[in-house]
């Protein structure tokens, strides 16, 4: 006997000749306060404030932004145990964590260097772009890059 999937069965059907279609919608990012964190990606790396809403008295649900026409958005999370507050600022182990392309790597990192981002590998080419890597007020280390192929821009 088999056992009844209700209505999935038949939105299975539906589906099954369409493509995939799937999209990186959020990424969480562990702070140690959100409103050092704001002020950090919204005067230092200009970005946007998409949503901003509080869930308790000590919980925010805010989604921030690059400027630009991307879609993914940086969840901030502020972390609220001792195992959270040991990855502030190193959630991946020490190597790169989150990737910025920019349509103007000179611009943005002028911009970035007079606002006092700190670089912690210089500009190289490489075969896919220009790249450096630089830091956020805890530590996470992102790629500032300019692909080569400017189309390959989300």
């Amino acid at each position: 006997s088999t056992q009844s999937t209700g209505g999935l069965d038949l939105l299975m059907t539906a589906k099954q000749n369409t493509p995939v279609n799937q999209v990186l919608v959020h990424v969480t990012l562990l702070v140690h306060d959100y409103e050092e964190a704001l002020a950090f990606y919204t005067s230092k790396l200009n970005f946007k404030v998409v949503l901003d809403f509080h869930q308790s008295e000590t919980k925010r649900f805010i989604l921030i932004q690059p400027e630009g026409r991307g879609f993914t958005k940086i969840s901030l999370h502020k972390a609220e145990n001792e195992e959270q507050k040991s990855r502030v600022g190193n959630q991946t182990g020490g190597i790169v964590f989150l990737f910025l392309h920019t349509n103007d790597f000179q611009r943005d990192f002028q911009r970035m260097v007079e606002n006092g981002i700190v670089f912690v590998r210089d500009p190289v080419k490489q075969p896919y772009g220009t790249v450096a890597v630089f830091k956020d007020l805890y530590g996470n280390l992102w790629d500032l890059i300019e692909p080569s192929d400017i189309n390959s821009l989300p």
